[in-house]
């Protein structure tokens, strides 16, 4: 009719804050036979506010979210361009999300202009997209990992026809 259960008192080694209970004649888990959570959570996306201009560089091997003013170049996974942003350089990502503005090359594996967006500058993607009202002036290459890819110091002159490996496209959108 009744059953005894044994509750193990919370140990000052235990973190995890489980309880286990076990029944009689079983043995209480210990701390270290616990198995441990080893997926870590995705850290939030690092954010430059809309009050702040930041003239360097930024590189971050994680996501950045950019409302304020950059006048360098930007390295990271994942690049958000703010509706109130204004980049001035290199924005290099994974993914690049543009509300804003950017004045510069983008080099991105996927690279997403919104309709607010006001692109001066050239475009190497491996994929992109472009909503009706976004501004571009520049030119489009598709590249198959344009983030890896080192900017040319000296590019060569054009003769007439462009390189077989490097289609390139001129474009000026303004809706």
């Amino acid at each position: 009719m009744f059953s005894k259960t044994k509750t193990s008192e919370p140990d000052s080694n235990q973190t995890s804050g489980e309880t286990f209970k076990a029944k009689a004649g079983e043995d209480v888990p210990t701390v270290s036979e616990v198995p441990a959570r080893t997926q870590k959570a995705k850290p939030p996306p690092s954010v430059l506010a809309s009050d702040l201009k930041v003239i360097g560089n930024i590189k971050t091997s994680g996501d950045i979210n950019i409302e304020g003013e950059v006048e360098g170049n930007i390295h990271a996974h994942l690049l958000t361009v703010g509706e109130s942003a204004t980049i001035k350089g290199e924005c290099n990502a994974d993914d690049v999300v543009v509300h804003g503005r950017v004045v510069g090359k983008v080099r991105g594996l996927k690279v997403r202009l919104t309709s607010n967006a006001r692109v001066e500058g050239d475009i190497i993607h491996k994929t992109i997209a472009i909503e009706s009202g976004a501004h571009f002036d520049g030119s489009v290459q598709r590249q198959k990992d344009p983030p890896s890819v080192k900017p040319v110091s000296n590019p060569p002159k054009a003769s007439g026809s462009p390189p077989p490996d490097a289609p390139a496209m001129t474009a000026s959108i303004k809706t």
